[in-house]
């Protein structure tokens, strides 16, 4: 549910505007920059050249052109996904032809081109075409592998010889260097290999999702007679799919397997990494109610796993968010791997700790009341950590640094008057970086910059003012409201464009509300609806709220507060929020609506029934009925273990309230949506029949959580929604 959200932010709403994301939720692409190891030039592929940039001044140089990179036997050259360098830059590995695995495309072909030889070749010819994930050179930069076909593989580049490294056992439902379905989902988990420092070793996840019972969806369109499509989907109150983490000796083929504490069908395993040395592994385990995390060592000859350091929350812990980039780029170690970093709410913000190796020591590395967002580069040579926060405006994104040792208060290096959401990409060393910045009412902007001045650098300079010019056009309104609760939760507000203070407006509030998504971001895209373009220009106020819960960087105990109140505290704090706006002159207390997508169609159908009195109309799309059939790793993280507390579940979930529909309802949903399952809709449509509830519905044959496959889809989507709202709450000031 929640990461179809952002596949639905970045995807979706980018068919009609260019909006920008935080960093942790975009995916690799061959037009991402590669920084080279003196931070002092960038690899970047343009009109298929992969091209390096030298900084300051911009000078470029072409290291492989589009002719060179054009197969043997063919005529057009390889179309990049992304590439990536061996570790002395003589080779590089490119991605092509790819395919989606559920969100991302992220199964495909891959290629060598040697740039010393400017031979190109490719990696696993033999494996099936578009079937490799997440190829990686080894250190020495002489083997590639890969996974294939649930398989872990090597390949020897000088003889082309490859081997299966995990004795060709992986299936569908044993899955050997990649994730199940509810890994990738919930924990961010796809690469699931890494080679060892020295070159000798491959650890990797098996995840065993035999047990995991499989949810059929039923495809009824692409045949003459309708097929099954199988997914391993584990509901809430489900055991966990139990995983091993095996070490592979390259020299003899040979897999040993680590000895990990605890039940692996109670707990999860989201990271592994090798331990600074090719002798151990460091890894992070959560209990499956994900309120204890516990870091372990592994030795690989022994397969003998030592625990080092636990945490405690009495809600839960993320093992995401502000550590995504870490997840991608490694475990960060320090002081030559006596020491790494860590994140920790446990004193009630998200900060960064220096811990050390044995877990005995810790040090507070950012200190003050508030959120670290994301780590954006560690420079211990200049004992500088770079990070993203807003201490005092949760809606938005700033640069900040401070000591690594601890020492000393945070810094600001993102200029003074820019108020919004920016985003950096550091180089090694943090000399330069490319700086995106946007609002809601400025559209994005991209510029280089030296560092920690920020002074922009070359050409660039004189576009830089432009980003402070185009806020004077404040399309968008930000404010807070304060409930009869004492909650006081951030909105944004776009007006008519002819708004007249004398009449009274019908307002449509955009809903999210549970704990993956922040609605109320100043970032440029923000007060769009993608589904009806000219809502403000038809006369309607188009607002929305960020309720206790949300992901804002507001400290853990507003983060926190929803744990096993997923469709109570949120919807009150909602609706609480909404009451307090009908006292506006402006608004129109008869014509208020709320329409929301995955976890906020569940919000919009649950502020729908449970406060008729304020929303008159709803529009849902790919709701979640019943909390209880919703994934395990998900549901059970925000509402605990519905064997303990079924309750909480059948309090929290839309279809328990569906007997109080007394405003208009359009429902939306997808029947081949893998995510948030049809039986969903049809569960609350029963429901709405059977108490003769008048609603009305519309089902997109075989379309996912985007609802976007398909001629015209999009479309009708829009068509669909638009009149719905105009008929049942309509437009204009009187």
């Amino acid at each position: 549910m929640h990461l179809s959200v952002r596949y639905f932010l970045t995807v979706c709403l980018s068919c009609f505007l260019l909006l920008i994301t935080v960093d942790i939720y975009s995916q690799p692409g061959a037009d991402d920059l590669k920084w080279a190891a003196d931070g002092k030039s960038f690899y970047q592929e343009k009109e298929g050249n992969i091209v390096q940039h030298f900084l300051p001044d911009g000078r470029e140089t072409v290291i492989a052109s589009r002719e060179q990179l054009i197969p043997p036997g063919q005529s057009a050259p390889l179309v990049l996904k992304s590439f990536s360098f061996s570790t002395d830059h003589t080779r590089l590995l490119l991605f092509t032809n790819s395919k989606r695995v559920w969100r991302y495309e992220t199964r495909g072909d891959y290629w060598v081109f040697d740039l010393q030889s400017r031979v190109l070749k490719q990696v696993g010819a033999q494996r099936p075409a578009s079937s490799l994930l997440y190829a990686k050179f080894s250190p020495d930069g002489s083997a590639v592998a890969y996974v294939s076909e649930h398989n872990v593989y090597s390949e020897d580049l000088a003889t082309g010889a490859s081997r299966c490294l995990t004795s060709t056992n992986g299936t569908p439902k044993l899955i050997n260097g990649t994730f199940d379905w509810v890994y990738e989902e919930e924990l961010d988990c796809r690469d699931g290999f890494r080679w060892s420092p020295d070159g000798k070793h491959i650890a990797y996840w098996q995840i065993d999702a035999n047990q995991i019972k499989d949810y059929l969806m039923l495809n009824t369109t692409d045949s003459l007679y309708s097929f099954v499509v199988p997914v391993e989907y584990p509901l809430a109150g489900e055991l966990p799919s139990p995983y091993k983490i095996g070490v592979v000796d390259l020299a003899s083929g040979d897999t040993k397997w680590m000895s990990i504490p605890g039940d692996p069908r109670q707990t999860y395993l989201p990271r592994m990494e090798w331990a600074h040395n090719s002798g151990e592994l460091i890894l992070q385990q959560l209990n499956r109610k994900q309120n204890e995390s516990t870091i372990l060592v592994s030795d690989i000859a022994t397969g003998l796993t030592t625990p080092i350091y636990e945490e405690h929350d009495s809600a839960f812990i993320e093992c995401k968010g502000a550590w995504q980039e870490g997840v991608v780029a490694g475990w960060d170690w320090l002081n030559a791997g006596k020491e790494f970093l860590w994140v920790s709410e446990k004193d009630g913000w998200r900060h960064l700790y220096r811990l050390s190796r044995d877990g005995k020591k810790e040090t507070l590395v950012t200190r003050g009341d508030y959120d670290i967002i994301t780590v954006k580069l560690i420079d211990e040579k200049s004992n500088w950590v770079y990070f993203m926060a807003s201490p005092d405006n949760a809606t938005q994104q700033y640069l900040f640094r401070t000591r690594l040792d601890g020492k000393g208060k945070p810094e600001r290096l993102s200029p003074a008057g820019q108020e919004g959401v920016h985003d950096y990409d550091i180089s090694p060393g943090g000399l330069y970086a490319q700086h995106d910045f946007s609002s809601a009412n400025s559209e994005p902007e991209e510029e280089w910059i030296g560092l920690p001045k920020h002074n922009v650098l070359g050409a660039d300079a004189k576009a830089a003012p432009k980003v402070l010019e185009t806020k004077a056009n404040k399309r968008v309104e930000f404010f807070t409201v304060t409930t009869a609760d004492g909650v006081t939760m951030d909105g944004w507000m776009v007006k008519p464009p002819h708004f007249d203070s004398t009449k009274k407006y019908p307002v449509l509030f955009y809903v999210y509300g549970e704990p993956a998504a922040q609605t109320v971001v100043d970032r440029y895209g923000t007060g769009f609806d993608f589904l009806y373009p000219n809502l403000s220009a038809d006369g309607y106020i188009y607002m929305s709220l960020d309720n206790r819960g949300s992901p804002a960087p507001k400290g853990r105990a507003w983060r926190k507060s929803i744990y096993r109140q997923i469709g109570r505290l949120n919807i009150r704090d909602q609706a609480m929020g909404a009451r307090e706006i009908l006292k506006w002159p402006f608004v129109d207390s008869s014509r208020i609506a709320v329409w929301g997508w995955s976890g906020g169609g569940s919000s919009t159908l649950n502020l729908l029934f449970q406060y008729p009195d304020i929303y008159k109309t709803g529009i849902a799309v790919a709701a979640e009925s019943d909390l209880a059939r919703y994934d395990n790793i998900y549901q059970e993280r925000y509402m605990g273990l519905p064997q303990e507390n079924r309750a909480d579940y059948i309090a929290g979930s839309p279809v328990t309230h569906a007997r109080d529909l007394r405003g208009n309802l359009l429902f939306i949903h997808g029947t081949g949506d893998d995510n948030v399952h049809y039986q969903n809709a049809e569960l609350l449509l029963n429901e709405l029949i059977r108490n003769n509830k008048v609603f009305q519905f519309m089902a997109y044959p075989n379309r996912t959580h985007g609802i976007h496959e398909g001629e015209g889809t999009r479309r009708h989507l829009s068509t669909i929604y638009t009149a719905f709202l105009k008929a049942h709450c309509e437009p204009g000031g009187k």
